[in-house]
């Protein structure tokens, strides 16, 4: 039977979210009710919320999220009820292509709950990133639940359902970065600084942030940064060339996702270095660059999804480091907030006044 519980929904194209009577089935095969106990607000809820990813509204917003098992439907045997989980928009197949060579964060066939969540009316919703949790409870496919230690914070464990785990992929999964290594990072929000951590994490020597906020710098040297970069009023690929003898750093991070910062990132990185995209473009920007550049530089240009992670590899591994006292996630923790304050904590974000702000129930 179908329960009635409280969500947050982008009822139209740049509109204001509102809290609704959300209606929440029983899980089929394959799918987990799932409670959850916090959720941050992400830069991609906002864009769903402008109709930035496509215009498939409503929305059930949110999706960094962590929580725990209520029920499961028939088949589901990683996960049981009382497990505490963190949600992962990319639950892998295990049967196509790129899970057949052994490369299953590349997976081609990722899954979502078949079932629809809806309004009272029967209005069909349309989940974040196939997950919806800003509710109180959400209904996923079952893959999409990575088991963790249930003695860490969930307003800091949920953060690894996306932004700081798109941030420390970046730099140790795409962009591979090791020991004795320069980088630079383009962008010092959430996602930025969470690169900026998993840099250090790998043993980078040099770890330059670039921001137009000192406020940003400033956090980001926090993180790990050794030196910070405010290109607003400083050329940031100049900067970093002179921070690195001349050269470029190895490893360029670019948080952003606009064509001016990727050029930034493109020329500020050491022949044969490596670009990687983890800031989100929006579908109508274009690039371009001269093709010799890109030839005679040698190198790698690379896009991060989701911080090429693999969620039942990476999740517990990252909550054993904080646990450790190796990476301090709660320090993306800027407040804990209500349903009712989603459409405030979006505001605060234009402003760049947060990190994350965290819906905790």
């Amino acid at each position: 039977m179908a329960q009635q519980v409280r969500g947050v929904v982008a009822p139209g194209k740049n509109e204001p979210v509102r809290v609704e009577t959300i209606l929440v089935p029983d899980p089929g095969p394959g799918e987990a009710v799932v409670k959850i106990q916090a959720c941050g607000v992400c830069h991609t809820d906002l864009h769903y919320k402008q109709g930035g990813i496509n215009d498939d509204f409503p929305f059930l917003l949110g999706h960094e999220a962590a929580g725990v098992v209520e029920a499961v439907g028939e088949g589901v045997t990683d996960v049981v009820p009382g497990d505490f989980v963190i949600l992962n928009w990319r639950a892998v197949c295990g049967k196509c292509r790129a899970c057949r060579r052994g490369r299953p964060w590349y997976c081609f066939d990722t899954h979502n709950a078949r079932q629809k969540m809806t309004l009272t009316d029967g209005t069909e919703l349309s989940p974040a990133l196939g997950i919806g949790a800003f509710a109180e409870k959400t209904l996923v496919a079952a893959g999409q639940c990575t088991k963790v230690d249930p003695s860490v914070a969930p307003a800091v464990a949920g953060l690894l359902g996306c932004g700081v785990m798109a941030g420390i992929g970046a730099a140790i999964n795409t962009g591979q970065v090791g020991r004795g290594d320069s980088v630079a990072v383009i962008g010092c929000g959430g996602v930025g600084d969470a690169a900026v951590v998993g840099s250090r994490l790998a043993g980078a020597a040099r770890i330059i942030a670039v921001d137009i906020d000192d406020r940003k710098l400033e956090t980001a040297r926090s993180m790990g940064a050794t030196h910070t970069v405010n290109s607003r009023t400083t050329d940031p690929v100049e900067a970093i060339r002179e921070l690195t003898d001349g050269f470029g750093a190895d490893v360029v991070i670019e948080a952003v996702g606009r064509p001016e910062t990727y050029r930034q990132a493109f020329y500020a990185r050491d022949l044969a270095g490596t670009v990687v995209l983890v800031g989100v473009p929006t579908p109508d920007m274009k690039l371009e660059l001269p093709l010799i550049d890109v030839f005679g530089r040698g190198g790698a240009l690379k896009s991060s999804w989701y911080g090429d992670c693999l969620p039942s590899r990476d999740f517990p591994m990252l909550i054993d480091l904080h646990q450790q006292g190796r990476i301090d996630l709660g320090a993306f923790v800027t407040e804990t907030i209500g349903l009712d304050d989603v459409e405030k904590a979006f505001a605060r974000m234009h402003e760049g006044d947060v990190l994350r702000s965290v819906v905790v129930f």
